[in-house]
């Protein structure tokens, strides 16, 4: 069974950082994008940030562009998103998908096109 385990959220203070990792088991994603994502009750779960299956490309929302970084590693399984210089407009719940297409070269920020999903990590920033 293929399982996603967001971790590193919290409670923070704005212009602190914070790094979420993910850690995935069941399979390997070695060949597959992964993205974060994030939600706030009542919203639409948002794009935030990919990257392809090898790390040559990464995109990024325009809000978090500069302060967050996405990467990977693949020899763990395994995904994080450094997040810096924090707002509180970030809080929301984070959540690590996994790409369903193999080898994407550019990545995607369709939420549709990701079908393995963690069960997301709580990020609050205060003012």
């Amino acid at each position: 069974q293929v399982q996603l385990v967001e971790s590193g959220g919290g409670l923070v203070q704005a212009g602190d950082s914070l790094r979420l990792s993910c850690s995935a088991s069941g399979r390997t994603f070695n060949t597959y994008a992964v993205g974060w994502f994030r939600q706030n009750p009542g919203k639409e779960r948002e794009f935030v940030a990919a990257i392809t299956w090898n790390g040559a490309n990464t995109y990024y929302t325009d809000s978090v562009k500069g302060r967050f970084t996405i990467s990977r590693d693949n020899a763990k399984n395994a995904m994080y998103l450094q997040m810096m210089s924090l707002k509180p407009e970030d809080t929301a719940v984070y959540y690590c998908a996994v790409d369903f297409l193999a080898f994407r070269v550019v990545p995607t920020t369709q939420r549709g096109l990701y079908n393995y999903w963690g069960q997301g990590t709580q990020v609050t920033v205060s003012s």
